[in-house]
């Protein structure tokens, strides 16, 4: 009798065992599909109402290339997203605040943008770099750089207080919260 609760325990404890073991299911692809991970993106590396963000990839035999390759698209990337944010929130700023002067303001809105933003994007910081090598030895390098929202907005109130053109026009509390909804419509793209 004893050996046969001994044996019943040991075959509990081994089934238990097991089922801990268990490994959690999987994703699985469909037939012919193989998963591609693209490191430095996804979620993790979306712009946000804190930051605007850049991804990309380089590729070359020679891996300083591969590097510069990536820098440059990142750097595209960034440069591209603050532009088009800068412009959103431009258009939606002078719409929303009727301006007697109208076209010329736009015109110098935009011209002060592009001045701040060429001095700025230096502001950024690299969030993520990962270097890989290919089957067919080639470097990858994949970067992901992020600029603040503060980097950005801070020089560029500081020319529109300036601007005397401007500054008639000029509504400090409309054109930052102009500015912050459109970062909340840029989000996760």
């Amino acid at each position: 009798m004893r050996k046969t609760i001994t044996r019943i325990s040991i075959f509990s404890i081994l089934l238990a065992s097991f089922a801990a073991c268990k490994s959690t299911p999987k994703a699985v692809n469909q037939p012919g599909e193989v998963e591609i991970i693209v490191h430095c993106s996804g979620p993790d590396y979306y712009s946000t109402d804190k930051f605007i963000r850049g991804n990309s990839i380089g590729e070359s035999s020679d891996m300083t290339l591969s590097k510069k390759k990536s820098r440059n698209n990142t750097l595209q990337e960034l440069s591209s997203k603050i532009s088009t944010t800068v412009k959103a929130v431009i258009d939606n700023y002078e719409k929303s605040v009727e301006t007697a002067s109208g076209e010329d303001i736009e015109k110098r809105y935009e011209a002060l943008t592009r001045e701040v933003i060429n001095q700025n994007i230096s502001g950024y910081r690299t969030i993520c770099e990962k270097v890989t090598k290919t089957k067919e030895g080639k470097y990858k390098t994949y970067l992901a750089y992020e600029i603040s929202i503060d980097n950005l907005i801070n020089p560029l109130i500081k020319k529109l207080n300036k601007d005397e053109h401007i500054k008639v026009d000029y509504d400090y509390e409309k054109f930052k919260e102009t500015f912050e909804e459109e970062l909340k419509k840029q989000e996760n793209r």
